[in-house]
């Protein structure tokens, strides 16, 4: 593991001719002059230090070592000790997380009324935390997101004259198998379904987005099975998302 134990002051001295295209720096504590084309200590740390006079030339620099630094480069290995060049690779610690990192872990359970609520409004919400879009972790490649319960479903509210003008095609996959009906028709029948084709248009399209799927619950009335997952408010920062009346 390379580190420096003790804090190291190192000075560069400003060039004298901007046609030369090297940089010289000198120790304190060795007093050596070492010329490099290259930023020296790349990888460390680099403070600036107040001017002691006005009239002084030179930049102070504190280069202060972190710790767990390995793996040196060749151009900095005259640094460091032989025993302290080898280790872990530092300079690829890119970490990207995989579906097994969050396969078992603890999920947030979120409960939402969708009375008179707009009806795009609500599904966007509800997509965004179904993705894990509102986490700071979040990566679309990998399921991150939470469980979301919408109850009332009956009661979901639309803008304008889309209650009679908003068409629900399906196909049974014969010929002449077209169904269409309007969003009050479909309300009346099956409720649940309005809220589920909503969110789904949200989600991605493939293996990813069908498994996300199964983390919305959506349930006709007040009341829902999922109780033990003592789910809490979805919060909800869009103020245009209940309708007006």
């Amino acid at each position: 593991m390379a580190t420096l134990c003790t804090p190291t002051c190192v000075i560069f001295s400003s060039l004298q001719s901007s046609s030369s295209s090297s940089s010289s720096f000198k120790t304190l504590n060795t007093g050596t002059t070492i010329s490099s084309s290259i930023t020296p200590f790349l990888g460390f740390s680099v403070a600036s230090a107040k001017s002691t006079s006005p009239l002084n030339t030179k930049r102070s620099f504190k280069v202060r070592c972190c710790q767990n630094l390995s793996l040196v480069p060749d151009n900095q290995r005259w640094m460091f000790e032989q025993s302290e060049v080898n280790g872990p690779d530092i300079w690829n610690n890119t970490w990207y997380p995989k579906a097994a990192d969050h396969r078992h872990s603890d999920k947030t359970w979120y409960v939402v009324d969708a009375t008179d609520k707009i009806l795009g409004r609500l599904a966007s919400t509800i997509a965004i935390h179904i993705r894990g879009k509102n986490l700071a972790t979040y990566t679309p490649s990998v399921d991150m997101g939470a469980y979301v319960i919408v109850v009332n479903a009956e009661k979901v509210a639309v803008s304008g004259k889309k209650r009679t003008q908003k068409i629900y095609r399906r196909h049974s996959g014969r010929p002449g198998g077209m169904k269409e009906e309007t969003f009050d028709q479909l309300q009346h029948r099956i409720p649940e379904r309005i809220i589920e084709h909503a969110v789904r248009g949200m989600l991605p399209k493939g293996r990813l987005g069908r498994e996300l799927f199964t983390h919305l619950k959506v349930y006709k009335g007040p009341n829902h099975p999922h109780e033990a997952q003592q789910p809490i408010e979805l919060p909800i920062r869009d103020k245009r998302i209940q309708k007006q009346r």
